[in-house]
């Protein structure tokens, strides 16, 4: 599996559809095998999601993320992990150990994790829950 996180200044990247830096982890079950960083060029949703998809990403834990990139996103395959801020090496071991839904590592202003995962919580699609009505 291959987990990706925009990085800034050693901490993931608060809006991902400006990241200019992005952390490629390749993993063995919760073991680090490898990793390596790569330069995001500033381009469309669909060039990214798609260069994303390229780079062989399966699992995506960024910050803030627009619904349209979210979407194209699920649309290649990558599970989107949103609204996840704090220092890459943190975020990687709660990564690796279940612990995401950590209320530290939840973006500012986000809603609490319970009512975030209940209601904030995008489906694939780029739909949230209760937007149906």
């Amino acid at each position: 599996m291959n987990l990706a996180i925009p990085i800034w200044q050693g901490r993931v990247s608060p809006v991902f559809d400006v990241a200019e830096q992005l952390l490629l982890v390749e993993m063995d079950g919760d073991a680090e095998r490898s990793r390596r960083t790569e330069i995001l060029p500033q381009e469309s949703a669909e060039c990214r999601a798609r260069r994303i998809a390229g780079l062989g990403v399966t699992t995506l834990v960024c910050g803030a993320v627009s619904r349209p990139l979210e979407s194209l996103l699920w649309a290649q395959g990558i599970e989107v992990l949103p609204r996840v801020c704090g220092d890459v090496e943190d975020v990687l071991q709660a990564y690796r150990v279940g612990a995401l839904q950590e209320e530290r590592f939840a973006m500012p202003g986000c809603c609490g994790r319970l009512r975030r995962r209940q209601r904030c919580r995008y489906r694939r699609g780029g739909r949230r829950r209760g937007d149906d009505a």
